[in-house]
């Protein structure tokens, strides 16, 4: 009569009698038989198998409890073999990390992307009054038109003035601008300082012109990395062919305009040749691109960017800045094809010559002056 063999235990899984010899322990503490066994996955850390296997981010496949031992990315929520510390004391994975964060402006602390300043840097280099880049309210318009400039002054400060600037640039300002951060200012402190439209005439007048020394006394500064932009109303022009005038005698006299913007040609403001070779285009409306980094930003809607200034807190440069920008539309608005022929229009000197009858422009022929732009015309 055969020997019997006595099954005294049992497959926790699929419940078959099976010698307690041929039991395995699973991570989930089951003894299960070799059949079922096969069926499930085993874990590289441990190496006990288990039904639920965690795949680690550049890392192994690893059982629920080995999982714990991983970061979990705050972002994705993915587990990683390695997490790299961001902003507000968070933990990401390289995926992330690549994809979303950049270094704060003034330290190494990682932030995301759309931000400037990690939260420490922020208290100290950010104020509520100064808006985002992006930040464009409803023009309101000052002054009688139809031509209005609207100047973009972009300036730093110490870190410890940049509330105090922030504050009185306001404060003087009043309804006539408001502050945004600006790109151009890739360290430090700064921001940049954005009139609504005004009449050259209004400007004069109304503009807070004591403001500019007393941000140099708060210790507001500039440097070749800001500059002042103008923008001019299109509808300031008479005609395509008044655009045409206005681009061509910009771009026929890059030595005059960038000698008086204290500012050669520069990669915020080029003179390109292939900008100028496209100014009929232009001026009828035809659809070129252009990148915005030109001496004249002809992408904007509404206006024409005159981009070519060094910033300055000096008023006789920023009134002159204002100055060129109305006066180079009012000079070519009639410039006739006669006056361009016979009495060299186009040229600088000539300019100048007609800006010498109008004292309007005062502020504009000093500093020509100073700046030694051109011979003494006769």
């Amino acid at each position: 009569m055969p020997l019997l063999t006595v099954v005294d235990e049992q497959c926790e899984n699929c419940s078959d009698p099976t010698p307690e010899a041929e039991l395995t322990a699973t991570a989930e503490g089951q003894q299960v038989c070799e059949q079922c066994l096969s069926r499930l996955s085993e874990c590289s850390d441990c190496h006990l198998h288990t039904r639920e296997i965690t795949a680690i981010l550049d890392g192994p496949d690893v059982c629920e409890d080995c999982a714990f031992n991983y970061d979990t990315c705050d972002d994705c929520q993915t587990r990683t073999s390695e997490s790299f510390p961001v902003d507000d004391e968070e933990r990401v994975c390289e995926t992330c990390l690549d994809q979303d964060y950049r270094d704060c402006l003034e330290c190494s602390t990682m932030i995301r992307w759309d931000r400037r300043y990690c939260l420490t840097c922020e208290s100290i280099y950010c104020h509520d009054a100064v808006r985002d880049s992006h930040y464009t309210p409803t023009p309101i318009f000052h002054g009688t038109g139809p031509l209005y400039l609207g100047l973009e002054l972009e300036l730093r400060t110490p870190s410890d003035a940049f509330g105090a600037a922030a504050e009185s640039s306001v404060s003087h300002l009043g309804g006539l601008g408001y502050l945004k951060e600006d790109g151009s200012i890739t360290s430090g402190c700064g921001f940049e300082l954005v009139t609504h439209p005004m009449s050259y005439e209004y400007a004069r007048a109304h503009f807070p012109w004591r403001l500019l020394p007393r941000l140099q006394q708060l210790g507001a500064y500039t440097d070749d990395e800001v500059g002042i932009h103008v923008h001019v109303s299109r509808d300031g022009f008479t005609s395509p062919a008044h655009v045409y005038r206005w681009l061509k005698f910009i771009y026929r006299n890059e030595n005059g305009v960038t000698t008086l913007a204290r500012r050669i040609s520069t990669r915020w403001a080029q003179f390109s040749p292939t900008t100028r070779k496209q100014i009929g285009g232009i001026a009828k409306g035809e659809d070129y691109y252009s990148h915005r980094y030109q001496a004249v930003n002809t992408n904007p809607t509404h206006t024409f960017e005159l981009r070519v200034f060094a910033s300055s807190l000096e008023p006789q440069q920023v009134q002159a800045a204002l100055a060129f920008a109305d006066a180079s539309v009012e000079y070519t608005r009639t410039l006739t094809a006669a006056r361009i022929t016979r009495q060299g229009g186009w040229q600088w000197d000539a300019f100048v010559t007609w800006l010498a009858t109008r004292p309007d422009y005062a502020p504009l022929l000093p500093e020509l002056t100073d700046l030694e732009a051109l011979e003494c015309a006769c």
